[in-house]
C-alpha cells in the first residue's frame, strides 16, 4: 500500500518539529530568539540554565531546522531559521491560551496590579498617525536595534525612571515589549502612571506586530527627546 508507506514516512518528519518544541525550556529559547539573535552565553544567563544545557537544547532545535547558528571565532550566535518558526510559536501559544484556562489565571496572578487596559494595535496605529501618542519600546536595547516598531522610542525598562523627563506629558504613552506574556510593558505602564503620565500597554508586542505586517525598522537607538521633536 503506497499510501500507507507514504504516511508512515511522512508523519515522523512532522513529529520531529513537535518533539523539538516539546520542552518548556526550548520554548523559552524560541521566545527569546523571536526578539533577536543571541549568543549561547546570553541565552544561558537569561534563562538561568547552564551553558551545557542551553547548547543541548539548541542542538535539538537545530536538528529540527528550527534554529540556525553562525560561528565567529569562539562565539556562536543562534537565530530562528525562518519567520515561520515565530509564527508557529505564536500559534502554539494562542491555542494553549484558548484551551487552557490556567494560562489566563497565571497572567492575572503575575500581572502588575492596576494595569489591565491595552491599546489595540489598530487603534495604536491611528493614534500614532495623528500624533496623539508616543510609542515606547521597553525591551533591552539589543532587541530594539535588531528590529522594532517603526517610530518607537527605545527606553529599556531599567532606564525608564531616569529618562521619564524625555517623554511628553501632553500625549498618550503606549509601551510595548516582547509580547502578550512579557511583563516589562506592564511594569513600565505602572511606573509611568504613578508619575502622572497617561499610559497603557500595546496589545501584544513586537512579534505580534511584525508578523502581522506592521511597519517595522532596524537600527541603533536615538535620544527619545530627538524622536519626539521629529513628530511635532
Amino acid at each position: 500500500m503506497p499510501h500507507r508507506d507514504f504516511k508512515e514516512r511522512l508523519y515522523p518528519e512532522f513529529a520531529r518539529v513537535a518533539q523539538a518544541l516539546a520542552s518548556d525550556r526550548r520554548l523559552e529559547l524560541v521566545d527569546l530568539l523571536t526578539q533577536a539573535p543571541r549568543r549561547v552565553e546570553a541565552l544561558a544567563a537569561e534563562t538561568s540554565m547552564s551553558l551545557a544545557n542551553v547548547s543541548q537544547h539548541l542542538q535539538i532545535l537545530k536538528n529540527a531546522r528550527l534554529v540556525e547558528s553562525e560561528r565567529r571565532g569562539t562565539n556562536v550566535t543562534y537565530r530562528l531559521a525562518a519567520p515561520a518558526v515565530a509564527s508557529l510559536w505564536l500559534a502554539l501559544r494562542g491555542v494553549a491560551a484558548e484551551r487552557l484556562p490556567q494560562i489566563g489565571r497565571l497572567r492575572d496572578e503575575f500581572g502588575v496590579d492596576g494595569v489591565h487596559d491595552e491599546v489595540a494595535r489598530e487603534e495604536a496605529r491611528r493614534l500614532l498617525k495623528r500624533g496623539d501618542a508616543v510609542l515606547v519600546d521597553v525591551r533591552p536595547a539589543m532587541e530594539f536595534e535588531h528590529g522594532h516598531i517603526a517610530g518607537a522610542i527605545s527606553i529599556p525598562l531599567e532606564e525608564l525612571h531616569k529618562r521619564m523627563k524625555e517623554l511628553p506629558r501632553d500625549k498618550r504613552i503606549i509601551a510595548y515589549c516582547r509580547g502578550e506574556y512579557c511583563l516589562f510593558a506592564d511594569e513600565a505602564v505602572s511606573h509611568l502612571r504613578k508619575s502622572g503620565f497617561k499610559a497603557a500597554r500595546l496589545e501584544g508586542g513586537w512579534p505580534e506586530w511584525s508578523l502581522e505586517g506592521g511597519r517595522t525598522a532596524r537600527g541603533r537607538r536615538r535620544p527619545a527627546v530627538e524622536r519626539v521633536e521629529e513628530r511635532r
